[in-house]
């Protein structure tokens, strides 16, 4: 993970990721979430001159890991109610970022994007705050479901769902849509996560 809310683009349950780590171990044997289909609404093809970004990595970083590094800082920082979450293609140079839709945003967004650096903006109606608080909620009793199914890992996918991976996601699908609203239903996407082996 580079920072925060950034996920590889083919990894399961990418982000803040709350497994049972202490009881069961890490869960990185979880299966991927079903991309996001939908189209992103800019798209942004990187104009600046290459290594013209003040730095805040390494030397020897690329233009994306440059670009990325500070869309982080606009993410974080004064635009932070309009960001969700952000999925990375290394292989293709490119990103997919998640925000509440804003032109300013986007503006800033792209005006950074370094050339080679292909920057897909998709709009969505939660910020990474209301996202967190949505996987604190359901992290907050882990065993509340035993019985009916096992909840193993709930976190953020990336892309401006929350993941929450069980062993039966057939079962535990409707179960958890029902207990926390068509409201907050809309952001879950429910997989499967195989049992983290102890160390």
């Amino acid at each position: 993970m580079d920072r925060r809310m950034r996920a590889r683009v083919g990894t399961a349950a990418a982000g803040a990721v709350l497994a049972l780590a202490a009881l069961q171990g890490s869960g990185a044997g979880a299966q991927t979430v079903a991309d996001v289909s939908s189209s992103p609404a800019t798209v942004c093809h990187g104009t600046r001159p290459e290594g013209t970004l003040p730095d805040l990595g390494f030397p020897d970083d690329t233009p994306l890991q440059r670009t990325l590094n500070h869309v982080d800082k606009i993410a974080y920082g004064r635009y932070a109610e309009k960001f969700t979450s952000m999925a990375v293609d290394e292989e293709g140079s490119s990103a997919d970022v998640y925000r509440v839709p804003s032109a300013s945003f986007d503006a800033a967004v792209c005006g950074i994007a370094e050339k080679g650096v292909t920057l897909r903006l998709h709009d969505t109606d939660i910020n990474e705050e209301g996202l967190t608080a949505i996987v604190d909620r359901i992290s907050e009793d882990m065993g509340r479901w035993d019985g009916t199914f096992q909840l193993r890992e709930v976190g953020h996918d990336g892309r401006g769902h929350v993941h929450i991976g069980v062993d039966d996601p057939e079962t535990a699908e409707p179960i958890l849509r029902k207990a926390f609203g068509e409201r907050i239903a809309k952001y879950l996407r429910v997989g499967y996560t195989p049992q983290a082996e102890l160390q």
